[in-house]
Formats: structure tokens, sequence, C-alpha cells
């Protein structure tokens, strides 16, 4: 179904380095599998390289919304910061309270 054509598509390549793909291609190939689990029985040697595959593409998953977070949390601040400096207008502020009327 749509999990399946994300697999199937340019760099969602199952043999390409899970690093290589993007944050969608690699959630969309780890969807694929899934969904191959639910839908036939598994051979065992189709079932350890699939979960191997799929270990990966949760580690990297994982280490990029990490990544993201820690980026994220980050910014806020110097976003927070260059609001109160150009003079707050922006009533989406932090939200201290504090007013200058």
């Amino acid at each position: 179904m749509g999990a399946a054509k994300g697999a199937d598509g340019g760099s969602g390549d199952p043999s390409a380095p899970v690093e290589e793909l993007s944050y969608t291609e690699a959630s969309r190939e780890l969807d694929a599998i899934v969904d191959f689990f639910e839908q036939r029985e598994v051979d065992v040697d189709v079932l350890v390289a699939r979960l191997e595959r799929a270990t990966a593409l949760i580690d990297e998953l994982d280490r990029r919304l990490r990544q993201t977070r820690a980026q994220v949390e980050e910014l806020v601040p110097r976003l927070d910061k260059l609001a109160d400096e150009s003079g707050g207008d922006s009533e989406t502020g932090g939200g201290d309270g504090s007013d200058d009327e």
C-alpha cells in the first residue's frame, strides 16, 4: 500500500546505508518492513535481515530526532532573545507577562 511505495523508489533503496536516506525515506522503509511482517509468514533468514535493517532504521531515526530536538532547544532561546531585542512587538513572545505600555 502507501508505505511500500516509498521503499521501492529512488534512494529509498533497502540496500542504501540508512545514513544516506532522508528521514521520510527511512520512515517509509521502516513502515514497509512492518507491513511485510504483518502480511505474510517470514522465512527465518529473511526475518533476521529485515529485523537488522529495521533496527538500523530505528536507531538512525531516533538519532535524527534527538539531534533536531537539540537544535530546536538551542534556537528557541536565541529567537526569544532576538524578539526581545527588536522591541517585543510580537504577541507570541515569551509570555512572561512584561508589557511596555
